[in-house]
């Protein structure tokens, strides 16, 4: 019985080491991939400003002359709350 118990203590020590020594392997891959990942991205950052500063921004669409100057839609609004339910009464919505 003695034996027994000698083995499973240095089998759990041997186990407790080999896990820390993958925890630290783990650790240095992580670190060794956020700093590839983030070379990466600083070069790309610079290529991304040095084309942005050697073009120079796009000049803006021009409407077709036939268009419309105003985009947007009129509406018929009836301009107070007192206005919009009279006009929702008279269109039978309220009884």
């Amino acid at each position: 019985m003695a034996d027994d118990s000698k083995t499973s203590i240095a089998s759990a020590h041997f186990k407790k080491l080999q896990k820390a020594e993958d925890g630290k392997k783990a650790m240095s891959e992580y670190e060794a991939e956020r700093a590839a990942v983030e070379a990466k991205t600083q070069r790309l950052r610079e290529l991304r400003l040095a084309r942005d500063a050697a073009s120079p921004p796009p000049a803006p669409a021009k409407a077709p002359s036939g268009a419309k100057k105003s985009t947007t839609k009129s509406k018929k609004t009836a301009g107070t709350l007192g206005g919009w339910l009279a006009s929702q009464k008279a269109s039978g919505r309220r009884s």
